[in-house]
């Protein structure tokens, strides 16, 4: 009887970039008794990206490759050595093993002994920077770094499995100088997803790319300082090789390698927001600082320095051993004892606050009534609350567009009358296959918004920034929109630019509803942060306005009416004790995703993918026409009912302001 072979287990490059992360991720990784909140495959922030289109248009750009299609790794490998035996070839995910690693090569190019390993990264690279690839004291730039170690170590792998070729290394990322030719691109590579697998349909060789849209960036020199470096594992300096022969040892051996608590803990893929329970998958984090600091159960109850708000030394704190809040003193934070001016709470008030659990006049948050009581006296009658939608891809939809070039698409628009009436007055979503939304959407902004001189309100800087860009995409066009001078001339009312260095506000200008947030209220469930979604949360467990208001099927009525929810909507709801999130009571965009997975994505490491990301992802998913139309219904209610949502909660945040002011 033959002998079974176990299936080897290969230190990949997923898992070294896990290891660069955090050696001991390598434990954990792969293990389903253990909570792992970042999505396996990326889908969804691989498809708000257009990472799956960057790929497959890669491939059109070396044409005549073959791809190594395979199953298995032994397959994989044999197959591309067959055809590495070719004098001349082009090679889709090429696979490449040594002792215990193993690679696949995005396209790998060979002539003769030469042979190029092109990386395809959905990043945006402007070839006319002068540093490229590297910051300004001249070292490798952090937001490259990873791309470069991944190709690296692509390079070390295949060089040690084939020594006899000579390597070049190239990044193959999306030219933002550059603009397409051609409608459609992106809507030429149709994902499909099933079976566990996610692919992508090329069009066949030939098509017409337009004008090239990817820049291959040669990066030998790169990938050599960082071969001849150093990497630190678990707080040791080791050679490049070195390295990688521990890890990969530690991963074959099952080895838990460190750990070593760091302020990256905090965002640690394996870690629950509160320890496990009997039945709940084991959570990493929580294993890792038990095993590092001896640490027990009740040691977690405390807030740690991972959770301080916008503080850029929580390193120096974890070195000093003061990792629970509740060992910090004000010099910690550099926080001088003073109480808010005038002006409103600093960074530092907040994450003092955030620490000591008190703050002026005690009581179960703070908020600054007179402070706020004089940015509302500025405000007009009747209120606008306004979000947008946005996406942002590498490959464009539309001829004239460059990659990651705002698109507009959804917009939601809550008004508030002087008697305290509230309707959700217009709402636009244009998404249709093709179709440049970008004309639709700032003309029904402009219609919305212009039959009153009342106050115009945003969350964050988004809204002001998106309105910015299509002011600066108007004014080059070679062929304006008739419009396009009262269109401008809208967009400079209503937003604050800076023209050489000199901050320009229109008459109109937008108010930052966070940035108000961010001066007068503070709630220690937010954890110092200012973001609507922690907000609202927060001032429906304390407002007696909203639970009084919202408690009852009161929106959605006539009293209160909205665009999407035919059926009257209680928005306070209160859920063994605690008032449930608004947001929860929505379901989720992507049906199919679980709420860990949601979050993963909205805590993206890119961020553009922050704070919007299922909605980006449902902008590209809308644009292949070959999706069903209940999908497409679903997705476009599931869209208008968020973005409503978010306005609706800007209208909540004031009114539960105006109540605290008048003790409710």
């Amino acid at each position: 009887m033959e002998k079974s072979m176990a299936t080897p287990r290969y230190l990949t490059k997923s898992r070294f970039k896990q290891a660069l992360e955090c050696p001991t991720k390598l434990y954990y990784t792969g293990k389903p008794e253990y909570l792992n909140t970042a999505l396996d495959d990326s889908f969804l922030a691989a498809l708000a990206e257009g990472g799956y289109q960057v790929g497959a248009l890669a491939c059109l750009m070396y044409p005549g490759g073959v791809e190594v299609d395979d199953i298995g790794h032994a397959a994989q490998l044999a197959r591309t050595q067959a055809l590495l035996a070719r004098e001349n070839v082009t090679i889709y995910e090429a696979a490449f093993a040594h002792d215990g690693l193993f690679v696949r090569v995005d396209v790998l190019r060979k002539t003769g002994n030469s042979v190029e390993l092109i990386e395809v990264k959905a990043k945006s690279y402007d070839p006319g920077e002068v540093r490229g690839l590297r910051g300004a004291r001249g070292a490798i730039s952090p937001g490259y770094l990873p791309y470069l170690q991944d190709v690296a170590f692509q390079r070390f792998v295949a060089g040690l499995q084939c020594p006899q070729f000579e390597f070049r290394a190239f990044l193959l990322l999306a030219d933002k100088s550059a603009t397409a030719t051609v409608d459609g691109l992106n809507q030429l590579f149709p994902i499909h997803r099933g079976g566990g697998r996610t692919t992508v349909t090329r069009p066949v060789d030939g098509v017409d790319l337009g004008a090239p849209l990817l820049a291959a960036v040669p990066v030998d020199i790169e990938v050599q300082e960082i071969l001849s470096g150093t990497l630190d594992v678990v707080g040791v300096e080791m050679a490049f090789a070195d390295a990688v022969a521990h890890l990969a040892s530690a991963y074959q051996s099952d080895q838990r390698l460190g750990p070593v608590p760091s302020k990256a803990c905090g965002n640690c893929e394996f870690k629950a927001e509160n320890l496990p329970g009997a039945g709940e998958p084991r959570s990493g984090f929580h294993e890792c600082w038990r095993q590092a600091l001896g640490w027990e159960d009740r040691d977690f109850d405390s807030p740690t320095v991972l959770d301080l708000w916008k503080f850029t030394k929580k390193r120096e704190l974890i070195q000093q051993g003061k990792l629970k809040l509740e060992q910090l003193v004000p010099a910690d934070v550099g926080f001088d004892s003073s109480e808010p001016g005038t002006g409103g709470m600093t960074p530092k008030h907040r994450q003092w606050y955030q620490c000591s659990g008190t703050w002026p006049g005690g009581g179960d948050f703070y908020f600054d009534a007179t402070g706020m009581a004089a940015a509302m006296r500025k405000w007009r009658y009747p209120y606008h609350f306004i979000d947008f939608e946005t996406s942002a891809v590498a490959i464009p939809f539309r001829r004239g567009q460059r990659p990651y070039e705002t698109v507009a698409f959804q917009f939601s628009h809550h008004v508030m009358r002087a008697g305290g009436r509230v309707e959700h007055l217009h709402q636009c979503l244009e998404v249709d296959p093709g179709v440049d939304p970008t004309l639709p959407f700032l003309r029904q902004l402009k219609a919305a918004l212009s039959a009153d001189s009342g106050t115009i309100f945003r969350w964050a800087t988004h809204e002001n920034t998106v309105l910015n860009q299509l002011r600066a995409r108007l004014l080059d066009e070679a062929d304006p929109a008739p419009d396009r001078d009262e269109l401008v001339a809208f967009i400079e009312s209503i937003t604050t630019r800076k023209v050489d260095g000199v901050e320009i506000a229109g008459p109109r200008s937008m108010v930052d509803l966070c940035k108000l947030a961010e001066l007068h209220y503070f709630h220690p469930s937010t954890k110092g942060s200012s973001s609507l979604k922690k907000v609202l949360p927060a001032l429906m467990q304390s407002s007696d306005f909203l639970r009084d208001l919202y408690g009852q099927p009161v929106y959605g009525t006539t009293a209160m009416p909205s665009q999407n929810h035919e059926e009257p909507m209680v928005w306070w709801r209160s859920v063994n004790g605690l008032v449930a999130d608004p947001y929860d009571l929505l379901p989720p965009v992507f049906g199919h995703l679980s709420s860990l997975e949601l979050a993963a994505l909205e805590a993206g490491a890119d961020q553009s993918l922050q704070a919007g990301g299922a909605a980006m992802a449902a902008y590209a998913r809308l644009q292949f026409e070959q999706i069903e139309q209940i999908e497409r219904g679903a997705l476009k209610d599931a869209l208008l009912r968020y973005c409503e949502l978010d306005t609706l909660a800007m209208v909540m945040t004031v009114q539960a302001w105006r109540g605290f002011q008048k003790g409710n």
